[in-house]
Formats: structure tokens, sequence, C-alpha cells
């Protein structure tokens, strides 16, 4: 769980990966960090060609591209209106506080809100192709697509109304027998807000 303050993974996590970052798996000799690497060695090493399209489907580009997309391109903007709300809402001194605000709601109207919008509305076009972000079938890019989709839902106003498809995918990754197994073994899944 991240530190609510610096949004910082435990440090604890030092000791798996000098990075202190999580995700982070170890397995055996094999430590790995980054969500897309983790997703990409478990179905090296388990997955038996389960969750991925073949080589040489064309749901593979898609998939290929999901998979990193998430992190690579979904994941900033969400990450940056975050920062910027604790901007907005730190303590600070009477005199620099309205600065401070000033700038981050001028980043956050001018860059940042722009940009999640551009990314919501690629996605919500992209599930128009398919039932999943890959395809006709559920793949591990819906697994990676799960942490940019939450968390739109939970800081940048992702709905039912605003955004139909991404809504309607979220509730089948919810409802899927695995996902409640997740959330069983690990417990709540939340996502820190602003």
């Amino acid at each position: 769980m991240r530190d609510e303050k610096t949004l910082f993974a435990p440090p604890e996590l030092r000791a798996v990966h000098p990075l202190g970052k999580a995700p982070v798996l170890t397995d055996g000799d094999a430590t790995i960090a980054e969500s897309g690497a983790i997703i990409e060695y478990v179905l090296g090493r388990y997955g038996n060609g389960r969750l991925i399209p073949p080589v040489g489907a064309p749901e593979r580009i898609r998939y290929t591209f999901w998979l990193h997309y998430a992190e690579g391109s979904a994941m900033p903007p969400l990450i940056m209106k975050l920062v910027f709300d604790r901007v907005k809402n730190a303590p600070a001194p009477f005199f620099v506080r309205p600065v401070a605000r000033a700038i981050a709601s001028r980043v956050q109207r001018d860059f940042v809100g722009p940009q999640i919008e551009r990314h919501l509305s690629f996605m919500e076009s992209e599930l128009a192709k398919s039932t999943w972000f890959a395809g006709g079938e559920f793949t591990a890019a819906d697994i990676q697509m799960m942490h940019p989709v939450a968390s739109a839902r939970a800081r940048a106003g992702l709905s039912v109304t605003t955004h139909p498809r991404m809504s309607a995918w979220l509730e089948r990754v919810q409802a899927r027998p695995a996902y409640a197994r997740a959330i069983q073994k690990g417990g709540p899944f939340a996502i820190l807000k602003g």
C-alpha cells in the first residue's frame, strides 16, 4: 500500500528492489518490477498460451499496444492529476497558497484535463471495436488496463454517463471469477484520490 502523504510504496520494498517500486514480483532468483514486465514474465513462464493472442494473430498487435499503453500513455496524465490535486489542496503558507493553487489549476485546465479526456475518448472509441481491449477475448492487456480505467473512474470523472463502453468493460472485468478470487486473496481494490 502506498503512503498517503508521499505516494511512495513502503520502504520495505527497497529490500526487494532498489527502486522500492510496487508492484514487484520475486520468483526464485528473478525479481521483476514494472507491471507490464511482470505480466510478460508470468505469461512467459506460467501462462501456457493463456491470456495472450498467438503470435501472428491480428489481435496480438492490439494486445501488445494495450499492454504497454496502460502505463506508458494512459497513467501519466492520471498521475499528474493526482499530484496537482494534492498541490491545490496541500497546506502552505498563506502567501504561497494562492500561487500554488493558481498554477495547479492552470496546468490541470490547460494540459492535464485535455490529455485525460483525449485518452478517455480514445479508449471509449476503441472499445466500440471489440468487447475487450485486444479483441473478442479477455487477455492480460485487460488486466493491465484495469488500473488506468479504475483510476479514471476514481479521479477523472469516468462514469456510465460519460463513458458507457469503458464503464461496461470495467463491470465485465469485475464480474470475472478470477477478479473475485484476487480480491478475496489480496483485499479490496482501492485507488488513491486527489
